[in-house]
């Protein structure tokens, strides 16, 4: 398996803030977004694209991106060029809803001059990104990564926000559904209470166990427990060693299945284990 990016926490940095970009050199998020849209007045646009651009390049071997103003502002297409000559990890673009904006984005990052290694993540956030996660998500081969956009969907949807996030489960699923299918990473949305710790817990739990990659975050102090509940725990760990050493002996012996704890254990389990170890390996906890 080839080797994995832990992208546990994502978490947003307000471009406008020059202290905030600062601290972010000090957090221990997988990746960071360094964000002109939402966190940024638009009498700050500029400046902000300035900084953040500039910034890029100091933080030393982290995943950093830039979420750029969306594509129907008067905004988007300097922020892209100027995302292009920075050369970040990727450029985070909101609300894409189809496959020729994918084109339209890899078109401009393109006639920009933009490096091969700066990628496409879109955010999915609406009724209309639900119903073409699929087509979004093999639009490219620069695409690399979708984000969940959970509070415009909810917004969208006119739906409430509650525990379990029930009124969102269906879009959920379709891009998870759509994110794996394409081969792409994906991440979940925001939880927007920082003080409410027990429910930031919950609904990491949750993404996990869906099978979200990671989970983007609007606080620093939500880092560390993203960055414990998306990776594998010691006994996750131990029992992947476990399969994985039955299931070869097992080959050894002639035989397609092994038996941990009582179980089955076929090699769809055995590809599972190894994916466990190459995370545990990536976050430094193998």
């Amino acid at each position: 398996m080839t080797e994995l990016r832990p992208r546990r926490s994502v978490l947003y940095m307000p471009g406008a803030n020059e202290r905030a970009l600062e601290k972010a050199k000090t957090l221990p998020a997988d990746a960071l977004v360094l964000d002109l849209e939402d966190a940024v007045a638009p009498d700050a646009k500029e400046a902000a694209r300035e900084r953040v651009c500039a910034a890029v390049g100091t933080y030393g071997s982290r995943e950093v991106t830039i979420r750029v103003n969306g594509l129907d502002t008067e905004w988007h297409d300097a922020d892209l060029r100027a995302a292009a000559a920075a050369g970040p990890a990727a450029v985070v673009v909101p609300k894409v809803n189809s496959a020729a904006e994918v084109h339209n984005i890899e078109r401009a990052l393109e006639l920009s001059g933009a490096p091969e290694h700066t990628k496409i993540w879109a955010m999915v956030e609406t009724p209309v990104a639900m119903l073409h996660a699929e087509e979004i998500a093999t639009a490219s081969d620069r695409l690399t990564v979708l984000v969940m956009g959970t509070n415009d969907l909810a917004k969208e949807l006119h739906a409430e926000f509650v525990p379990g996030r029930a009124p969102l489960l269906g879009g959920l699923s379709l891009c998870l559904l759509a994110a794996r299918a394409a081969g792409k990473v994906i991440l979940d949305g925001v939880y927007n209470d920082v003080k409410d710790d027990a429910g930031f817990a919950a609904e990491c739990l949750q993404g996990r166990q869906f099978g979200f990659d990671g989970k983007t975050l609007i606080h620093p102090s939500q880092v560390e427990p993203s960055n414990r509940i998306f990776a594998p725990s010691a006994a996750e760990i131990t029992h992947a060693r476990r399969v994985i050493a039955a299931f070869t002996e097992a080959e050894a012996e002639g035989r397609g299945v092994a038996i941990v704890d009582g179980r089955m254990i076929e090699n769809l389990h055995v590809d599972n284990a190894r994916r466990v170890l190459a995370l545990a390996a990536a976050v430094g906890t193998a």
